[in-house]
């Protein structure tokens, strides 16, 4: 079982900045990739979009709205993600999740945080 607990979040206007992080305890060693959905608001729990994501190698993919803007980063030891996110638009408003996906033999098994309101607004 992995625990996620995500915190960073708040209300900035646009062109703010903010940074998200997400701290992994559990059986960590099992996994591979961290990622950042985020749930615009009016939008169901399957229309989360992905915002950015990072294997434990460092690999790191970005959503198209976002590229440019925001940073995923990640501590191995500290078992941590980071998103920085700058130049925030009202568009990027959400609840942001961090998702963790670990491997076990074949197996891959998904885990969520509680999430993180971003508001952006003027």
């Amino acid at each position: 079982q992995v625990q996620l607990v995500e915190s960073g979040g708040g209300s900035v206007q646009p062109g703010g900045s903010l940074t998200l992080s997400c701290a992994a305890s559990g059986t960590t060693d099992t996994i591979y990739a961290m990622d950042w959905y985020r749930q615009a608001p009016g939008k169901s729990r399957e229309e989360r979009e992905l915002v950015a994501a990072i294997t434990r190698s460092g690999t790191t993919t970005y959503g198209d709205s976002v590229k440019g803007r925001f940073t995923i980063t990640r501590d191995n030891d500290k078992m941590t993600v980071h998103l920085q996110m700058l130049n925030l638009q009202p568009g990027d408003t959400g609840i942001y999740y961090c998702n963790a996906i670990a491997r076990v033999g074949l197996t891959d098994y998904v885990f969520w945080g509680q999430g993180t309101q971003v508001t952006v607004s003027s």
